[in-house]
């Protein structure tokens, strides 16, 4: 493996994990609207 590589692989290991926080949060908004909307109000 190239440097280039390796630095290509971390880039992409950041990536993913920033998306990976990003859809956690958005499922746990999704949740907690969904629970609201169960709710009777």
């Amino acid at each position: 493996m190239e440097v280039s590589d390796a630095r290509r692989l971390k880039a992409l290991e950041d990536e993913n994990a920033r998306l990976k926080k990003l859809l956690a949060e958005e499922m746990l908004d999704n949740a907690i609207l969904k629970d609201v909307a169960a709710k009777k109000w």
